[in-house]
């Protein structure tokens, strides 16, 4: 990459594009579909470091240019677009060709964040949010440790655990940051709520598990918007389980407390700040029956997982609460 860019020097991009492309053109690794065995294969990453290496130091519309013309070389577009709008699974082969493309070609781990979010925002951009979300779980989703393919019912079957959720959030945490400049805050709210319903709608818990991840600016504006629109049940269940991750993931608790009290100063008057606290303790109390009744009816080889949730939930609620108290303690005894 660095002997064709210094032996190019001179050349305007387009004509250094060229002789980019008779020298991938006879590589068949370097292909989206051409190597027979991707997830063995280094030809993705070197073709990855070539890229980096020939683009470093270019500016943005350069750099566009040689989005675009590996975007058409390897027809991604167009294979973008099949597993879009194909059911999720259906085009399994495809989703695994994709997602090692972007992830060894485009998003090369050797980047800076201010190049990756702007690679990632060439890749998602030119979809529809909905479609960005679809992408964004097939590059940063998890998948098999068989055969490496996309586990789209990972987040709908089961509680997940970080490893799972941490490509993703880190993915979010980037478009967020001052990095991709492209993004508002809320493009990136919006597509956290679409990617929560990919491929349906996931377990709370793993909801709240990725917006934590995500970091606290996040977790708050994400929340903040379902207070000003007026969704406090649905508000209420996610710092419930949000209360639940900390207990379970072993994060302080008062982080779960503080982002709540925080959402409660975006309420407009008195009345809604109450009404959503009652749909917190009913939320907590509907929660607690249906683990209870989950273990109770549960199958043997069902009934530990279904007991240790519910064990995390009465210790989560125990601890939100000692909080909330140690909070009002400390507020009386300064005034």
């Amino acid at each position: 990459g660095l002997l064709l860019k210094r032996c190019t020097l001179l050349l305007p991009t387009r004509d250094r594009l060229k002789y980019v492309h008779k020298v991938l053109s006879g590589v068949a690794c370097f292909k989206l579909t051409g190597c027979a065995s991707p997830l063995h294969c280094l030809g993705l990453q070197c073709y990855g470091v070539f890229l980096q290496m020939l683009t470093v130091g270019w500016d943005e519309l350069e750099c566009h240019r040689v989005f675009n013309f590996v975007w058409e070389l390897s027809n991604l577009g167009r294979k973008v677009q099949t597993v879009v709008s194909s059911k999720p699974g259906t085009a399994r082969r495809l989703e695994l060709r994709i997602r090692l493309f972007c992830r060894a070609v485009l998003l090369s781990p050797r980047s800076n964040r201010s190049d990756f979010a702007f690679w990632l925002t060439r890749i998602l951009k030119p979809w529809p949010m909905v479609n960005q979300a679809r992408l964004l779980y097939i590059i940063f989703g998890p998948v098999s440790s068989l055969d490496g393919h996309v586990v789209w019912q990972k987040m709908i079957e089961g509680p997940t655990d970080e490893t799972s959720l941490k490509g993703l959030a880190d993915a979010v945490k980037l478009l967020y940051g001052t990095e991709a400049r492209e993004w508002t805050a809320d493009d990136v709210i919006s597509l956290v709520d679409e990617l929560s319903v990919v491929p349906q709608e996931w377990l709370m818990e793993n909801n709240a598990r990725l917006l934590l991840l995500s970091g606290n600016s996040i977790c708050f504006t994400f929340l903040a918007s379902k207070a000003v629109n007026g969704r406090a049940v649905e508000l209420a269940r996610l710092v419930v389980f949000m209360a639940l991750v900390c207990k379970k993931d072993r994060y302080c608790m008062d982080r779960a407390v503080k982002m709540m009290q925080e959402v409660c100063k975006v309420f407009s008057s008195p009345w809604e700040r109450k009404n959503f606290l009652q749909c917190l303790e009913s939320t907590f109390a509907h929660t607690f029956m249906d683990m209870l009744q989950a273990v109770l009816a549960g199958e043997r080889n069902e009934e530990n997982s279904n007991f240790l949730n519910l064990f995390h939930l009465v210790k989560a609620q125990a601890s939100f609460h000692k909080e909330i108290l140690y909070l009002a303690m400390g507020n009386n005894s300064s005034t």
